[in-house]
């Protein structure tokens, strides 16, 4: 199984999705998926221009010369795309954004009727069938992530993919203080990584793993007076720096 990851986060590998993310694709190697993982970060993603030149002109074939001439087959071959994201205004951040957009060429104009519903279907070159999310937010509630879920959800309905599974990590910067400090929360990785397994494994990702992912780690009471203090600690070192 060949597994495509992005992350968007501007952290990259120190952030809180990453905390997730990597876990989840180490799983995924240990499973025997062959992955491969770019930060946007890194790349250069111009916004979609929304001329259908990619369908019309030059079908499959975006005009815009930058990272995505690459990335479109490699996008093709993968079986899976993961896009993992912190969770920004409740959707992904504006560089997923841009590539999600950008993934235009690999479907076709035409419309079809699937499940009662008006779909344009995807490419026949692209090998890809599954999409899984990553997501990270601060807030301590599991229902900020519901815009996104839509958001994937009709994503997989309209190109006619599996929606293998979203690790959804609320409250997510105190994890990493957390586990630094010796706490009982290593479970969460472990689920992440069993994560992995599963996709290359079974190709989806259990509900129950799903959860373990996202469990509280501490009460909303004790949340915001741990969340309000680390912000008051943060605005107390810039004022003595």
């Amino acid at each position: 199984m060949k597994i495509l990851a992005f992350n968007s986060s501007p952290k990259m590998d120190k952030g809180n999705t990453a905390l997730i993310l990597n876990p989840f694709l180490e799983g995924a190697r240990e499973a025997g998926g062959e992955v491969e993982v770019f930060c946007t970060k890194t790349l250069n993603i111009n916004p979609c221009q929304g001329e259908f030149n990619c369908w019309l002109k030059t079908p499959g074939k975006c005009f815009q010369e930058d990272d995505m001439q690459m990335l479109h087959p490699k996008l093709r071959e993968a079986d899976v795309w993961v896009f993992a994201s912190p969770l920004y205004v409740w959707g992904v951040s504006g560089p997923m954004k841009n590539l999600m957009d950008r993934i235009i060429p690999l479907i076709e104009p035409s419309i079809e009727l699937r499940y009662g519903h008006c779909t344009h279907p995807i490419r026949t070159d692209v090998k890809t069938r599954s999409i899984v999310l990553v997501s990270s937010c601060g807030f301590w509630e599991m229902d900020n992530f519901h815009p996104l879920l839509v958001q994937m959800e009709m994503l997989c309905k309209v190109i006619g993919f599996h929606f293998a599974g979203a690790l959804l990590r609320p409250h997510a910067h105190v994890l990493a203080p957390m586990l630094q400090a010796g706490m009982p929360v290593g479970d969460v990785l472990q689920a992440t990584k069993q994560a992995g397994r599963q996709l290359v494994e079974n190709g989806t990702v259990s509900a129950e793993t799903l959860k373990m992912v996202s469990r509280d780690l501490m009460s909303r009471e004790v949340f915001l007076q741990v969340a309000n203090a680390q912000f008051e600690e943060a605005m107390e070192a810039l004022e003595v720096a």
